[in-house]
Order: structure tokens, then C-alpha cells, then sequence
């Protein structure tokens, strides 16, 4: 049986987890902040007894916590009595940038786990752990070999820590600003007594389950407005850093301060 250690027990943590078990994992969780009441997933106080014996760990922190829960991976293991069979695969599934997971996959490389950059590729609620993975660095293979069997799909393209990222980062351009912009036009839409038939004329275009993204687009948006401020900022860091153009990232990223900051005065 694959032992694997869920490190954040948030909403992603926690479907990772109970889907994971379903699928015939052992499944421990460690979150310093949360205590969940799951059958599943056998929740430890310390992080050097999840760590303890699994072959994987799956990191759902956050992108601000990302390295300093890797930080405090590479310590707890160096402290472990015992390990598994191999090296432990250490797999970052936060949003955040290259620069970031490079940096992870350092700090858990010099404590001899096997780092691996995972990306994932839609919201974890509508699938739990069935959600599309795009993995990259040195583990990025066997991460595919452990969990596919469980039912995750897992593309593999192998290369360094941070390609899975960029490539996220990159459709993020696409996927955020898409959101944002429905957004503005319904706004205008509304604004003017036209609501209506400019959303049903937008769904037209974006096929048969339109009117659904629509909806998921629009209320994940106003939902998860500070976790993605901070995708498209990376997003747009990452466009400055290739040295292409970015003025409908930035308006992108305008949008998403605008939602904070109407929030903040409510």
C-alpha cells in the first residue's frame, strides 16, 4: 500500500487526501492550523511522524508557505528514526511561481528527498484528486508511477523544477483573463439593462456547457480572488521576466485588486 503524507489540510488538502485513501492509499495528514474530522486521512501533530515511512508527500500550502513548509519537510526527515524503502517524493502542488519551486526543490534536495514540480491544472472541488497533473524536476516520473495507479493522471514531462509552473503561470494568462473580462463585460452589461442577453450571448460562444463556465468563471473568481491576485502577479512576473508583452495581464491583475479591494470596504 502507498503511504502518502498530505501536508495543508485546507479544501485541496483534504480532497487530495479522501480521494487518495478511496483509491486504496494510506493517507496521513499534517497541518499545524486545521484538525479535520475525516476517516480517511490519520491526522499527525508532528511532521517528522507523517513524514515517517511514506513514499510521498504532497505539499497544498500555498504559494507564501510553499518554501518554508519544504524547509521544515527537509529538517523533519533529516530527524526521522526511519525511512521508507527510497527516497521520499517531495511534490509541490502550490500555485507559484519558477523562481519559487526552484527553490523548493533545493531545500528538499539537500536533505536527500526527491523533488518533483506539480501542477495543477484545474480546481481541485470538481475532481479531488482526479484533477489533471503537469509534473516537472528530477521525481516528476516517479511521482506519475505512484500515483497514477491510484487513479491520478499525472503527465510527466520530466525537465526542471519550475517548467510545471510556467506552464500553469502561462495558461493562467489565458484562464484569469478570460474570467476577468466576462466580468467587466457583465458589469457594463448590467450597468446598461443588458445583463441578461449578453450572457447568454457570451455562453453561446464558449460552446455547449457555456452558460456553466460562465457561472464557475465568474463566482471563482469573486470566491478566490486573493489566491488568484496572487497566480496572475507571479503570471505577470513571469511574462516581464520572458521579455513578452503584458498589458492584459496587468488589466487582468487590476481587476483582481479591484474585487480586494471592493471586498475590503464592505
Amino acid at each position: 500500500m502507498t503511504v502518502i503524507t498530505v501536508i495543508g489540510l485546507g479544501e485541496a488538502g483534504r480532497l487530495y487526501g479522501e480521494g487518495l485513501a478511496g483509491a486504496g492509499a494510506e493517507v496521513r495528514g499534517f497541518d499545524p492550523f486545521i484538525t479535520v474530522e475525516s476517516e480517511a486521512i490519520t491526522q499527525y501533530d508532528a511532521l517528522a511522524e507523517a513524514l515517517d515511512g511514506s513514499a510521498v508527500a504532497l505539499s497544498l500550502v500555498g504559494a507564501r508557505a510553499a518554501l518554508t513548509v519544504a524547509e521544515q519537510a527537509a529538517a523533519a526527515v533529516r530527524g526521522a528514526e526511519s525511512t521508507a524503502g527510497s527516497p521520499l517524493v517531495f511534490a509541490d502542488l502550490n500555485t507559484a511561481g519558477p523562481e519559487v519551486k526552484q527553490a523548493v526543490g533545493t531545500a528538499v534536495q539537500a536533505a536527500g528527498l526527491l523533488p518533483c514540480d506539480a501542477a495543477v491544472m484545474a480546481p481541485v472541488p470538481r475532481a479531488a484528486h482526479r484533477t489533471e497533473l503537469i509534473v516537472s524536476g528530477p521525481a516528476s516520473g516517479r511521482l506519475a508511477e505512484l500515483l497514477g495507479p491510484l487513479g491520478a493522471p499525472v503527465e510527466a514531462i520530466g525537465g526542471e523544477m519550475g517548467d510545471a509552473a510556467q506552464l500553469k503561470l502561462l495558461r493562467s494568462v489565458f484562464m484569469k483573463g478570460l474570467a476577468t473580462l466576462i466580468i467587466e463585460t457583465l458589469t457594463a452589461a448590467e450597468a446598461s439593462g443588458q445583463r441578461e442577453r449578453l450572457a447568454v450571448q457570451i455562453a453561446a460562444e464558449l460552446g455547449p456547457d457555456g452558460a456553466a463556465l460562465v457561472d464557475r468563471l465568474v463566482t471563482g473568481t469573486h470566491a478566490h480572488a486573493e489566491r488568484r491576485e496572487h497566480e496572475v502577479s507571479d503570471a505577470l512576473d513571469e511574462l516581464r521576466r520572458l521579455g513578452t508583452p503584458h498589458d492584459m495581464t496587468e488589466a487582468t491583475l487590476a481587476w483582481f485588486r479591484r474585487i480586494l479591494d471592493d471586498r475590503a470596504e464592505h
